[in-house]
């Protein structure tokens, strides 16, 4: 995937999916303390009907599609590459 780009072009790809896995791992990170936060608060309250279901329901299928952005469907294609050329080399020529 990488042919025809140059080190600064691999460079900024690879910073650029570095930041999309952190910025995953933080979300998840985030998602595990205050759930567990819920579910202490649901326990200390009588632990009656488990409400707290319902934001990690939610919230957890939020974390899926976050993670198959990043880890599964993320992959550039060769259209996207191509695409992305053109647009280098009209902005290099002076086009809007």
């Amino acid at each position: 995937m990488t042919t025809g780009m140059s080190e600064e072009e691999i460079y900024r790809q690879a910073r650029k999916r570095v930041e999309e896995k952190k910025d995953f791992y933080i979300h998840f990170a985030v998602y595990i303390m205050v759930n567990i936060i819920l579910v202490i608060i649901w326990a200390a309250t009588g632990a009656g009907y488990p409400w707290f279901v319902f934001p990690l329901g939610g919230w957890g299928i939020g974390i899926l599609f976050h993670f198959l952005g990043v880890f599964v469907f993320s992959r550039q294609t060769d259209w996207e590459r191509k695409e992305i050329e053109k647009e280098v080399e009209r902005l290099r020529k002076g086009g809007n």
